[in-house]
């Protein structure tokens, strides 16, 4: 379409050396050069009184549990906790998640985003083919060489047109897409090890549902044959209607507390569905019990100077504050002077195979210096506003790097606590359990009056379910570390380290 004759090559000669030499200009970028935030001087999570283990108890799930330093967790922690049935039901909610499609999508959008960024680097380039039929006014002068006035016109054009990037506002503008698709990338990661936790944490919270029923029933058990007893008595005189409306009373209050429990099981068998992907009516095969859920004894604890780069919300912070670092240069280049070239070259004609026969092409070289001379302060103020922005950034970040190293402290003081509470949920209970068996021997003989009896059959209940509840929390607070140190999704990233070299890998089982 251009025509190579030696006046229009020179001319494009004088068009790439010029490009040349602003582009050797172009070579730095105005606005802070973004670092990486320094590693907190750190060396522990918690204060020296914390103690390296747990507290034993003779019981199922009070095993001892040891901080082992710098040990590295596994992704798929949640195998840790030695349960078939919730291997199998994390698979199909990672391979059906529509929360994790949602994500993964918005990282392909950041991406995209990215690599449409990317595009400014080059020339844009249009064609256009454009046929017309006219007619001239007589009044005027003919518009063609002859004097017809009616006539049919083709014109062919190609327009390149180049900013140049001299300051350096386009490769800040497409750094800080990077680091938004970079941020969007931990996020994807963070959904993974929120809808592991939380289904890890429903299967732990079904179990303690399942054990309160169960220590539930049991009381209801014993209060019924203490109220058979109680009835038996009644007939031979031996205690007064008095003493059998209180058992009634307290069995009664006891079958009570069945339904609200049996509530939460059903909404919690509901919560899982959802997490796997499924409506409440396809249930999951899949059913907990404490005693099916082993508690890890050994728990991997990174090193402190390690955590900022293991958690997922402190990485997504970093890149919220990189994008916000590289926005102060975009602004601030939108000050500055900015350049462009545009050439055009094309040919017309009456005939459509002559538009480029000689003397009908046409071209033309342009360049543009442009400077904004007066707009109110805008341009200023948006660049005290990035500066702000990356102020708050910063300070954003800060705040989940303190969040993140309080959420292990948080958890590892949870652990030592939840340990005592077993050891003394167990002694408690097994004492409550010795003076309810000796008191229901008192009155099957006739000793003991319905209040010790129904005092006993409480106190029992309340060791009981506190002695569950304590097994649970011990599973619930080591899930808990585990989400605090990151999940080890650094062993089994499910998307590729670059963050927008390439498309997400397919999701790992």
């Amino acid at each position: 379409m251009v025509p190579c004759n030696g006046s229009a090559g020179g001319s494009w000669r004088r068009l790439a050396a010029m490009t040349a030499g602003v582009a050797l200009l172009s070579g730095c970028a105005v606005g802070p050069e973004f670092r990486r935030p320094a590693t907190p001087a750190v060396i522990s999570y918690a204060r020296p009184s914390l103690a390296p283990k747990t507290a034993s108890s003779e019981v199922a799930g009070g095993e001892e549990q040891r901080f082992v330093p710098d040990q590295q967790l596994s992704y798929q922690w949640w195998a840790l906790f030695g349960s078939p049935p919730l291997n199998t039901l994390m698979a199909k909610a990672l391979d059906a998640s529509p929360s994790l499609v949602a994500t993964e999508a918005a990282l392909r959008q950041a991406r995209e985003l990215y690599f449409a960024g990317r595009g400014a680097f080059y020339p844009t380039i249009h064609a256009t083919v454009s046929p017309s039929r006219q007619k001239a006014s007589a009044a005027l002068s003919p518009p063609l060489s002859t004097n017809e006035l009616t006539f049919d016109l083709y014109t062919t054009q190609g327009t390149l047109s180049y900013a140049l990037d001299v300051f350096g506002g386009t490769r800040r503008q497409v750094e800080s897409l990077r680091a938004t698709a970079e941020g969007q990338r931990f996020l994807l990661e963070a959904a993974y090890l929120t809808l592991t936790s939380s289904l890890v944490s429903a299967a732990i919270q079904e179990a303690l549902l399942r054990a309160q029923i169960a220590a539930t029933n049991e009381i209801v058990d014993i209060s019924a044959r203490s109220l058979a007893l109680f009835r038996r008595q009644f007939e031979l005189g031996a205690v007064t209607r008095l003493d059998v409306a209180a058992q009634e009373a307290a069995l009664a209050q006891v079958q009570q507390t069945l339904p609200p429990l049996q509530k939460q099981l059903d909404q919690i068998r509901n919560l899982m569905a959802a997490l796997a992907g499924r409506f409440p009516s396809d249930e999951p095969e899949e059913t907990f019990e404490l005693a099916s859920l082993r508690l890890p004894h050994d728990l991997p604890v990174s090193l402190p100077s390690t955590l900022v780069a293991r958690r997922l919300d402190v990485r997504a912070a970093e890149a919220q504050l990189h994008a916000a670092s590289a926005q102060i240069g975009v602004a601030l280049a939108a000050r500055l002077p900015q350049f462009a070239i545009t050439a055009t070259a094309g040919g017309t004609s009456t005939v459509f195979t002559q538009m480029f026969a000689s003397g009908n092409p046409y071209w033309a070289v342009a360049a543009t210096v442009a400077q904004t001379l007066f707009d109110g302060g805008t341009r200023l103020h948006q660049q005290r506003a990035a500066e702000a922005a990356y102020e708050q950034s910063a300070a954003q970040y800060r705040a989940t790097v303190i969040g993140a190293f309080q959420n292990v402290a948080d958890a590892l003081h949870a652990l030592v606590a939840d340990a005592e509470t077993l050891k003394a949920a167990v002694a408690a209970e097994q004492a409550t359990k010795t003076t309810l068996d000796i008191t229901t021997e008192a009155q099957r003989l006739g000793a003991a009056n319905y209040l010790a009896v129904l005092s006993a059959q409480q106190a029992y209940r309340q060791a009981l379910l506190t002695r569950v509840q304590a097994q649970a929390a011990r599973l619930s607070d080591t899930v808990v570390l585990f989400q605090a140190l990151g999940g080890g999704w650094w062993h089994g990233a499910r998307v590729d380290n670059a963050g927008t070299s390439a498309e997400p890998s397919e999701r790992k089982r």
